[in-house]
C-alpha cells in the first residue's frame, strides 16, 4: 500500500486544488496523499434518488444490490452519483437543490473535499421529470443531418449541466445487425458511417455544454445471437473491426469523447469487461484514449454471475480493473470491501487501483471538481434563495419553447415517406378515419429511455411533466375542417380483434384512413420495443397486421403511419397502402411533425437508417450483405428489403446530371474528385439526401456489395439546381485484410451517387494505383461535399 507522503502546497491551497498547476502534477500529488480506501472510493458510484422536497438524496434500493450506508461510505469519499434526477419524479429545481446539498455533504465528509461526479441518461433528452423528450437515436439517423443533432445534443447538455450533472450515458454507437433486438430504437442505424458521423456530432454537442459523453456499448452488443438482449456474440474479428468499431473510432478521434462504457456481452467467449486487448490494447494503446471506462450497470458482477469467468466479487473486480474498467456502476459492490481486501492481501496489485484512479481524478480535475473555488451550486440555482425550497418549485424549465422547436425540427427531418401513390399530401379531406392503437396514445412517441416510459410508468399517479400531443390532437389541429372519427381497432400487442369491425365501418364511411400502428416502448418485456423487448419475428405486434389488412380491404385509401422503435414487415401494405409514413419514436413534437407531412405543410426529407424487411423472418439481414447474402436461385428465402437503407420519398422530384470525374485515378494515399448537379424538377421546395456508396468488385477478402462512405443534404427550391463537388479520400476504401491490418488495396472501384442503397443515380469508375497501404484510426474518415450556390433553371 502506498503510504501517505507530504506534498508541496501553498499555505492556503493544496497542490491538487490549484488550477494553475499542471494537471498531471495535481493528480499525482493527490494520489500520493490518499489511503487505499480513499482511492477505491473514487472508483465506484452509488445509485441515488433526489428528494422532491430539496433534501439530500436517498440511496436507491435495487433488487440486485444490498442497501448502501452513505454515512459509512462518505468519509472515504465517493466517485459518482448515479441518476439523482432519473430515478424518481422530482421537480428540476428541487432536484438541483437536493443534489447541491448532497454534494456539499460528500465534499465535507472526505479529507480532500472531493465531490462526486453526477451522471444521468440522455439517450432521447435528459431523462428526468419535466425535460423535453426528443426523438430517439434511430430518428437521429433518419435525419442524415449531423449539424442538427449537434445542436440538439448541445441543448440537452446545457439543461443537464445547469442542474449539476457532469456526465451523460449516451450516445449508443452499436450498429444494428439484427432488427429483432429490442434496443434497435436506441441505435442510429445499420451503417457504421451513418452511426459514426451522427454519433460524433452528438458527442461534440453534448461536450460543448461541459457534459462528458459516454460511448456505448463497447463493443459488439448489438450483434447478439438471434437478436436476444445480452446474448453471446459470435462475430469474427473482421466484422468487429469493419462494422462495429468504426463509429467508436470516429467519436473518439473527432469527438474526443470523455468516457466509454463496456458492453455486457461476450464475443467468442470473452466478456467485454474482461477483454484487456479491447479496453487497453485497442482503446488506449492504439487509439490513445485517455478518459474513463465505466461499467455498464452491474456488468462487473456479471463476470461472476452471468459469464462465469470470476469466482467471487474480488476476482471479478480484479479482472475488470486489469482489462481496463475504471469505475463500477451503478453502485458499489465488487469495488467495495471485496476489492479492498484483495489489494490488502496482495491478490490484486495497488498499481491497478492507481491507474484507474488517475483517470478518474483527471476527469474530475478537467470538470473543475478539484479546484479550490469549486461550488456545489449549479447555474440554475445561482443567486437563488436556497432556504425556501417550496418557492423554488417550478422555477427551472427543462422543456422550454426553444427545446420544443428543436425537438420539432429533428422530428420533421426524421419522418420518412416510404410509399405514396399520390394520396399524400392530403388536400382538405372531409372525413378522416383515424384508426389504430397509436391514434390516441400520448406515449406512442416515446422511447424506452424517455423518463415517462423508463421511470414514470412506476409512478402512475404522477403526470408525465411534459405535453405529449397525441396523433389525434395533431391531426385535428392540422385538418380543422375535417370530420375525424377515431377508433382504436386493437391494442399494440394484446391480440384483441373485437374492435376491428368497428374500424372497418369507420373506414368505409371516410374519404381516407390514417392507420396509426407500431410499438409501445418499455423495458424487459413490458413493451414491444426497448431494452429486453426482443422479438422472434418482424411481424407487427399483436393483431395489428389483421387490422391493417382489414382496412386495406375496405376500399378506402389507407395511409399507414408507424410510430415504432424498429422496422416491421408490413405484408400487403408494402404494395397496397396508399401511402406509408415511418416515424421512429419521434418525441414530444413527433405527432405535430407527422401531421405536417400528412397535410404537406412540410416536405418529407427523412431517409431510412435501417432497411424495412419484406418478410417477417429474414433476420439477421442488413443492406451491408456480401454477394452470398443477396437473393439467389439456391435458396428459397429472399432477404431483399421492401424499402432499402437510405430510402425516402419527397413531394417534389429531383434530377441528377452532368457527372464529371475530375480525378479518376489516384494512388492508395491519394483522393478522387468528381462533380455533379442536382436539380429540383418539381413544384415544391424539397431536400434531396445525396448518398455516396463504395463498391469494391475485387478485394482480397469478401466485402459488402456496397457501403455508405458519405452523404449530404441538398435543399432546393423549385427549378433550382446545385453543383456539388466531392472529394473522396482513398482511405475510405480501406478494410481489414487477411492478416488483421486495415489496408487500402490498389484496384478498380465504383463510386455510386445514390438516392438510396438501391437507387443509384450516377456512377464513377475510378482506380487506385501503387502499393498496398496500411492505415489506422488517424485515417481520413469523410468525403467532402462542397455545394455551390443554387442557380435557377
Amino acid at each position: 500500500m502506498t503510504a501517505n507522503v507530504a506534498v508541496e502546497t501553498t499555505p492556503e491551497v493544496p497542490l491538487w486544488n490549484d488550477p494553475a498547476q499542471d494537471l498531471g502534477t495535481r493528480v499525482s500529488a493527490l494520489i500520493e496523499a490518499m489511503t487505499l480506501q480513499e482511492k477505491i472510493a473514487q472508483l465506484y458510484g452509488v445509485w441515488v434518488g433526489a428528494s422532491d422536497e430539496g433534501g439530500e438524496v436517498a440511496p436507491h434500493q435495487h433488487d440486485m444490490e444490498e442497501a448502501v450506508d452513505l454515512d459509512a461510505l462518505l468519509p472515504a469519499g465517493l466517485g459518482q452519483l448515479t441518476r439523482p434526477f432519473g430515478t424518481a419524479p422530482v421537480d428540476p429545481a428541487l432536484g438541483a437543490l437536493s443534489l447541491l446539498r448532497t454534494q456539499a455533504r460528500i465534499s465535507a465528509a472526505n479529507r480532500f473535499g472531493i465531490p462526486a461526479l453526477a451522471h444521468e441518461e440522455c439517450l432521447a433528452g435528459f431523462a428526468t421529470w419535466g425535460a423535453t423528450a426528443y426523438p430517439v437515436p434511430l430518428s437521429w439517423g433518419a435525419t442524415f443531418d449531423p449539424g442538427l443533432i449537434r445542436r440538439m445534443a448541445a441543448a440537452i447538455g446545457r439543461d443537464m449541466r445547469s442542474v449539476g450533472v457532469h456526465q451523460g450515458l449516451a450516445p449508443v454507437l452499436d450498429v444494428v445487425r439484427d432488427a429483432r433486438w429490442g434496443r434497435v430504437e436506441e441505435t442510429i442505424g445499420e451503417d457504421p458511417y451513418l452511426v459514426g458521423s451522427i454519433g460524433t456530432a452528438y458527442v461534440q454537442g453534448l461536450q460543448s455544454a461541459g457534459v462528458v459523453a459516454t460511448l456505448k456499448h463497447f463493443a459488439g452488443y448489438s450483434a447478439s445471437r438471434a437478436g436476444r438482449n445480452l446474448a453471446p456474440v459470435g462475430m469474427g474479428p473482421r466484422e468487429r473491426a469493419d462494422i462495429v468499431l468504426p463509429p467508436f473510432e470516429m467519436a473518439l478521434t473527432e469527438g474526443a469523447a470523455g468516457s466509454v462504457m463496456h458492453a455486457y456481452t461476450d464475443t467468442d467467449g470473452l466478456p467485454s469487461a474482461a477483454d484487456e486487448d479491447l479496453l487497453t490494447g485497442l482503446l488506449r494503446e492504439r487509439w490513445g484514449f485517455d478518459g474513463t471506462v465505466v461499467a455498464d450497470y452491474f456488468g462487473i458482477a456479471f463476470l461472476s454471475t452471468l459469464h462465469g469467468v470470476a469466482g467471487d466479487w474480488s476476482e471479478a473486480a480484479g479482472t475488470a480493473l486489469r482489462a481496463g474498467v475504471d469505475v463500477e456502476l451503478p453502485t458499489v459492490k465488487t469495488f467495495g470491501a471485496p476489492l479492498v481486501d484483495a489489494v490488502t492481501a496482495g491478490r490484486i496489485p495497488e498499481s491497478l487501483i492507481d491507474r484507474a484512479l488517475r483517470r478518474v481524478l483527471t476527469q474530475k480535475a478537467r470538470l473543475g471538481l478539484l479546484d479550490a473555488d469549486w461550488s456545489p451550486v449549479p447555474a440554475a440555482l445561482d443567486g437563488v434563495d436556497l432556504d425556501t425550497p417550496d418557492a423554488l418549485r417550478g422555477t427551472v424549465d427543462l422543456d422550454s419553447s426553444a427545446n420544443r422547436d428543436l425537438a420539432r425540427a429533428v422530428a420533421e427531418e426524421a419522418v420518412v415517406l416510404l410509399a405514396n401513390d399520390g394520396t399524400l399530401p392530403l388536400t382538405a379531406p372531409r372525413r378522416i378515419a383515424l384508426v389504430g392503437p397509436n391514434a390516441d396514445e400520448p406515449a406512442a412517441v416515446l422511447g424506452c429511455y424517455s423518463f415517462p416510459q423508463h421511470v414514470g410508468v412506476h409512478h402512475p399517479d404522477t403526470p408525465p411533466g411534459i405535453d405529449l400531443p397525441t396523433l389525434q390532437d395533431a391531426v385535428r389541429r392540422e385538418f380543422p375542417e375535417a370530420e375525424i372519427t377515431v377508433v382504436r381497432g386493437t391494442g399494440v400487442d394484446d391480440g384483441d380483434v373485437c374492435g376491428i369491425a368497428e374500424a372497418v365501418r369507420a373506414a368505409g364511411e371516410a374519404d381516407v384512413v390514417i392507420a396509426a400502428l407500431g410499438d409501445r416502448a418499455g423495458l424487459f418485456g413490458r413493451g414491444t420495443s426497448g431494452e429486453g423487448c426482443d422479438v422472434e419475428s418482424l411481424a407487427l405486434p399483436g393483431a395489428q397486421q389483421y387490422l391493417l389488412d382489414a382496412l386495406l380491404d375496405s376500399g378506402t385509401p389507407v395511409v399507414t403511419v408507424l410510430l415504432a422503435g424498429r422496422p416491421y414487415a408490413l405484408g400487403r401494405a408494402a404494395d397496397e397502402a396508399a401511402a406509408i409514413v415511418q416515424s421512429f419514436f419521434p418525441g414530444a413534437e413527433g405527432t405535430t411533425a407527422i401531421a405536417g407531412v400528412l397535410s404537406g405543410r412540410t416536405d418529407p426529407c427523412g431517409r431510412l437508417p435501417v432497411s424495412v424487411p419484406r418478410g417477417t423472418g429474414t433476420q439477421p439481414a442488413t443492406y451491408l450483405g456480401a454477394r452470398l447474402a443477396q437473393a439467389s436461385d439456391v435458396s428459397n428465402v429472399d432477404p431483399t428489403a421492401a424499402f432499402a437503407f437510405g430510402h425516402g420519398l419527397s413531394y417534389t422530384s429531383f434530377h441528377w446530371q452532368e457527372l464529371t470525374v475530375e480525378t479518376s485515378e489516384a494512388d492508395t494515399g491519394g483522393e478522387f474528385s468528381l462533380a455533379f448537379t442536382v436539380r429540383n424538377t418539381g413544384q415544391r421546395h424539397g431536400t434531396e439526401v445525396v448518398q455516396l456508396y463504395l463498391h469494391d468488385p475485387v478485394a482480397s477478402v469478401v466485402q459488402p456489395v456496397q457501403r455508405l462512405i458519405g452523404y449530404a443534404r441538398v435543399p432546393l427550391a423549385p427549378a433550382e439546381s446545385r453543383r456539388l463537388r466531392v472529394t473522396v479520400p482513398a482511405d475510405l476504401a480501406s478494410f481489414t485484410g487477411r492478416d488483421g491490418r486495415r489496408i487500402v488495396e490498389p484496384g478498380v472501384l465504383q463510386l455510386r451517387l445514390a438516392a438510396s442503397s438501391t437507387d443509384t443515380r450516377l456512377t464513377a469508375t475510378v482506380r487506385l494505383t501503387g502499393p498496398e497501404r496500411q492505415v489506422d484510426h488517424t485515417r481520413r474518415m469523410h468525403a467532402s461535399f462542397d455545394q455551390e450556390s443554387p442557380t435557377d433553371a
